[in-house]
């Protein structure tokens, strides 16, 4: 075979590999679809919690919109602790979706339809 066919063959595949390394980057990971629409538990490396939708992944970072998060209070009268959901957004600063750092990511789970959080987080959007 000349050079310049093996040249040629050897620029097609690169280009072929290319195009298909392209088209599999622009879809993003395959669990998205998975999770689609779907309330996640996202637990952090320092044992945090928080319960969203996915709504965008790319270098690195996942972006959870709807975010909700659990908070222990305790009743000074009687000293009694209750954990409940709270919404993301009522702080100072208002914030609208998260940006997580996936290194700070230890695991993502889909939230179960008849789940107390599934329950908890339709209580919540049902309140003015």
């Amino acid at each position: 075979m000349s050079p310049k066919i093996t040249g040629l063959i050897g620029f097609i595949i690169g280009l072929v590999l290319g195009a298909l390394a392209l088209s599999l980057h622009d879809r993003g990971p395959a669990w998205n679809a998975d999770l689609k629409d779907a309330h996640v538990a996202v637990l952090l490396n320092n044992g945090q919690a928080y319960f969203g939708k996915i709504q965008a992944e790319s270098k690195g970072f996942v972006k959870l919109g709807e975010v909700f998060y659990v908070q222990a209070r305790v009743n000074p009268q009687t000293k009694e602790s209750s954990n409940i959901l709270v919404k993301r957004g009522k702080e100072v600063h208002g914030p609208s979706f998260m940006l997580l750092n996936t290194a700070a990511i230890q695991s993502i789970e889909p939230v179960g339809a008849d789940s107390q959080i599934a329950k908890l987080i339709a209580d919540a959007k049902n309140k003015p």
